[in-house]
C-alpha cells in the first residue's frame, strides 16, 4: 500500500513537471523553434486542431519557421491563426505554397517579460506539485485513521512524500535558471 501511494503522488508530480515542460518550451528565447507554435489552433472543418497536425514546420535557419501545409486552403486560416496568438508578437508572410515565420530579435523589455512570463510558470509547477503532496498527504492522514496503515507506517510515507517534492521543486528551480538565462541571452 505504501508504494502505491508514494507512486500515486509521483505520477502527479511528474504530469505537473511535463506540463511546465510544455509551458516553458513555448515561451521565446529568441531562437525559432517549432515547439514556439505548439499552443497555436487552427479552425480546422470547425474543430481546433493543433497546427502540427494539418502542417509540417522546420526550421531551415536561427531565425525563421517554415509552415507547409498539407492543404494549400489552410494558408490564410493558419496565418490568422499565428496573428492572433497576441503573445508570439509574429508576423507570417506566404508565398502560395509555404508559410514563412520571421522570427525577430528580442528587446531588452520583451525579454525581461517573457523572464516574469516564465517565473509564473515556475510558480504554477510548484503550485501543481505542493497539491500532490497535500493530497497525497490528506490521503495518508485517512488511511492511518482507518487503521489500515500505522502511524509509523503513515510518518515514513510522508517523509517520502517531502523528499519527492522538494526533488521536484528543485528540479522546477534549476529548469526556470536555465530558462531565465536562455532568454537573457542576446
Amino acid at each position: 500500500m505504501e508504494d502505491e501511494i508514494v507512486q500515486e503522488v509521483n505520477q502527479h508530480m511528474e504530469k505537473a513537471m511535463e506540463a511546465y515542460r510544455r509551458d516553458l518550451a513555448g515561451i521565446r528565447t529568441g531562437r525559432a523553434s517549432t515547439s514556439m507554435l505548439s499552443g497555436v489552433r487552427i479552425d480546422y472543418y470547425g474543430t481546433a486542431t493543433p497546427l502540427n497536425q494539418v502542417a509540417s514546420m522546420s526550421v531551415p535557419e536561427p531565425r525563421m519557421i517554415v509552415i507547409k501545409p498539407y492543404e494549400q486552403q489552410l494558408i490564410p486560416v493558419i496565418e490568422k491563426a499565428i496573428r492572433a496568438e497576441a503573445s508570439l508578437g509574429l508576423n507570417p508572410s506566404n508565398d502560395g505554397t509555404i508559410i514563412r515565420l520571421p522570427i525577430p530579435e528580442l528587446t531588452g523589455e520583451r525579454r525581461r517579460e517573457y523572464t516574469k512570463i516564465a517565473r509564473h510558470r515556475a510558480e504554477e509547477a510548484r503550485v501543481a506539485v505542493r497539491h500532490a503532496r497535500r493530497e497525497g498527504l490528506d490521503y495518508v492522514e485517512a488511511t492511518v485513521e482507518e487503521g489500515d496503515l500505522t502511524e509509523d507506517e503513515g510518518r515514513h510515507i510522508h517523509d517520502v512524500i517531502q523528499k519527492l517534492t522538494d526533488k521536484h521543486i528543485a528540479e522546477i528551480e534549476e529548469i526556470i535558471k536555465h530558462k531565465e538565462k536562455e532568454i537573457m541571452e542576446v
